[in-house]
């Protein structure tokens, strides 16, 4: 049996069963729905997740869980484009799905997130599913992983710039409106900011977008083609599949 798509939800029950026997390996996009000012879309985030999901289990040959398009981001609620989940509510949605997913057989769970206000209540989640049904789980931030790879090339990682905007141009570039870009923040005071809150030693709170770039976003998503963006998807799935692949045969080794 050859299945046609890497998405849970549009495959039959037979097939379901079929591939996770085979390998059973799923994987999971956790993203947001958030304002990306007017030339991307709320849901940016998820949908950049997803899509990296999908490259990935194509190589990896898992199957991408149906997973909620809305993650913890009050930071952006002063904008209408906003809906979010407290950090248990969300929890919770992660543990169930999953959960569920390991009744059936899935042993392997990787989680692939492109929101930085996920991060906390993944890591608990995570946790507490591998000692919970055993699961064998990595985390991958893809939204790191792309500033590694393509940061150099796009001003590094903005919010709603140029990485954001090639993530979803990939797959949705008529979602992409490049044509209305106007009023971005001061790049330099952005990822100062941003830098302040992403390193190892010391985190400090921010509880509005707006403390980062008073606008709401911050970047130059102009340079922004669909076919950059493709490549750009392309490289980072390349990535994350050979260092998941090493880390599950790791895990297995010491986790029985």
């Amino acid at each position: 049996m050859k299945i046609k798509t890497r998405l849970f939800s549009e495959l039959t029950q037979p097939e379901i069963k079929f591939q996770l026997e085979k390998n059973p390996l799923v994987l999971f996009p956790t993203g947001s729905v958030e304002q990306h000012s007017a030339h991307l879309p709320a849901i940016t985030d998820t949908i950049a997740a997803t899509t990296v999901c999908e490259l990935v289990a194509a190589k990896m040959d898992g199957l991408v869980l149906p997973a909620p398009a809305v993650g913890v981001t009050p930071m952006h609620m002063p904008y209408e484009a906003t809906l979010t989940l407290s950090p248990t509510t969300f929890q919770r949605v992660v543990i169930e799905i999953c959960e569920s997913a390991a009744q059936h057989g899935a042993q392997n769970l990787m989680i692939v997130n492109w929101h930085e206000g996920n991060i906390a209540s993944l890591s608990i989640a995570a946790e507490e599913l591998h000692r919970r049904v055993g699961y064998r789980v990595i985390v991958v931030q893809a939204c790191y992983v792309a500033e590694e790879l393509w940061g150099d090339n796009c001003g590094g990682l903005t919010h709603a710039g140029e990485i954001e905007a090639l993530a979803v141009m990939a797959t949705r570039p008529d979602l992409v409106h490049l044509d209305r870009i106007t009023g971005g923040s001061d790049k330099r005071q952005g990822q100062h900011m941003d830098k302040l809150r992403r390193t190892r030693s010391f985190q400090p709170v921010l509880t509005d977008i707006r403390n980062i770039a008073p606008s709401g976003w911050y970047g130059d998503p102009e340079p922004a083609t669909e076919k950059r963006g493709q490549g750009m998807m392309k490289d980072i799935a390349e990535y994350i599949a050979c260092e998941a692949t090493e880390l599950f045969n790791q895990l297995k080794t010491v986790l029985r």
